[in-house]
């Protein structure tokens, strides 16, 4: 890798952490917002829905996108889309106004998510991708983990009118939406990678073939097939488990267990992804000795139980297994996506492009779980993840990889045979 290339390195890093940070800060924040517009469960449920959609309406467009602008073009309209959003919301602290600001900052979330892994692999060289994938995920889940942390200690501390950035953030917000103060945050934050991205320059991209966005007929004969269909209810099912968890674990810890949403709460929710970065990690290990649709089996059997406890243990048990669910969901998303790329023999790119639409199962579980919460109860809401965790068991029953991922043992197989 030519030492150019570093700097696009380090801000596509960044770009990763400023994603997860404005993405995943949703659950932490639940409790606060349906406390400061009196919302229902229902109408709660609208937050992730206004977000995730957007990777449901851009996904795809933004592949085109992508090709005909450039990357640099597409990363700043990305932010500049997420600096609207989170100053109007701030601005206008207003649930309506909060509903289109959502919409407005996962749109661009999603175009940012289309464009920077080709990116990475240019930038970083072809031979250091696989690292610098894992690294940057590793990066995602530090930043998931701290938004919650960052979030507890704004809040409580302009309550408590303390901290160093309190006068700030009291001239800024209302009393009694001290929460809105980390939409501020957003927008300075995407400000600055505004103005990282304008002085990078920018190398060419060149996508290999099975890496383009392709063509409107190939995207069609993908959608007559089963098993593409199988696979993006995959990532729908994966992306809807991840939120439902972690969007109304907070409340759940409220309304059940007496826990405060914005210390205990907001931590749970930061050590959830922190426990998923190292599931990550671990997962790393095991899928070098073991194959991967054993691993999801594992893993996916292991979060049934540790979700059940959530639900229904003492709370202190609750507590503590709400956060290990992160663990176990940490090799779902790259065991599903790896199966859904390797059970087809072309048009990689468009498959890529109707997977990463499946995070819009983020939107739809979590508008289901509100309106069930409303009509029985929140317990029997989330209970709804039960079957999104079914489906990403049954995966590894009968998905069929046309490759298999590389063991050890299937190596050291290669060279006995040799």
């Amino acid at each position: 890798m030519k030492k150019k290339n570093y700097l696009i390195v380090l801000m596509i890093m960044v770009t990763f952490f400023v994603i997860s940070f404005l993405t995943n800060i949703l659950g932490s924040i639940n409790p606060s917002v349906s406390k400061s517009f009196n919302l229902s469960q229902t109408l709660a449920g609208f937050l992730p829905f206004a977000f995730f959609i957007a990777y449901g309406v851009m996904s795809i467009p933004a592949g085109f996108m992508v090709e005909k602008f450039g990357e640099k073009k597409m990363m700043l309209f990305a932010f500049l889309l997420a600096f609207i959003g989170s100053v109007l919301f701030a601005v206008i602290p207003d649930f309506k106004i909060f509903l289109i600001s959502l919409f407005t900052i996962g749109t661009g979330m999603a175009i940012l998510q289309v464009v920077i892994n080709p990116l990475l692999r240019a930038a970083g060289g072809e031979e250091h991708y696989a690292f610098n994938s894992v690294l940057a995920q590793l990066i995602f889940g530090a930043a998931s983990f701290v938004a919650p942390l960052v979030y507890s200690n704004i809040v409580v501390g302009m309550e408590k009118n303390e901290g160093f950035m309190n006068d700030l953030f009291s001239e800024l917000t209302t009393k009694g939406l001290e929460w809105v103060a980390i939409y501020w945050i957003f927008a300075a934050l995407t400000v600055l990678m505004l103005v990282f991205i304008i002085i990078v320059k920018f190398l060419k991209v060149e996508l290999k073939d099975d890496e383009k966005t392709g063509t409107v007929g190939s995207y069609i004969e993908l959608f007559k097939n089963k098993t593409v269909i199988l696979y993006f209810f995959g990532i729908f099912a994966y992306v809807g488990t991840e939120q439902g968890i972690s969007y109304w674990m907070s409340k759940f810890l409220q309304e059940y267990h007496g826990y405060d949403f914005k210390t205990v709460g907001a931590e749970a929710v930061g050590n959830f992804w922190g426990l998923m970065t190292i599931g990550g990690i671990l997962g790393l290990f095991l899928l070098k000795i073991m194959d991967s649709k054993l691993v999801l089996k594992i893993f996916t059997i292991l979060a049934i139980i540790s979700f059940a406890m959530a639900l229904f243990a003492d709370p202190k048990l609750s507590l503590k297994s709400f956060q290990f669910s992160g663990f176990f969901l940490s090799v779902m998303y790259p065991i599903i996506f790896s199966l859904a790329l390797n059970s087809v023999n072309k048009h990689h790119g468009s498959f890529a492009g109707i997977l990463v639409t499946g995070i819009m199962g983020g939107a739809v579980v979590q508008l289901l779980i509100g309106f069930i919460s409303d009509l029985v109860s929140l317990k029997v809401g989330m209970g709804f993840v039960f079957v999104t965790l079914a489906y990403i068991l049954s995966i590894g029953f009968w998905s069929k990889p046309l490759i298999n991922n590389a063991t050890i043992k299937m190596k050291r197989g290669s060279k006995n045979e040799a």
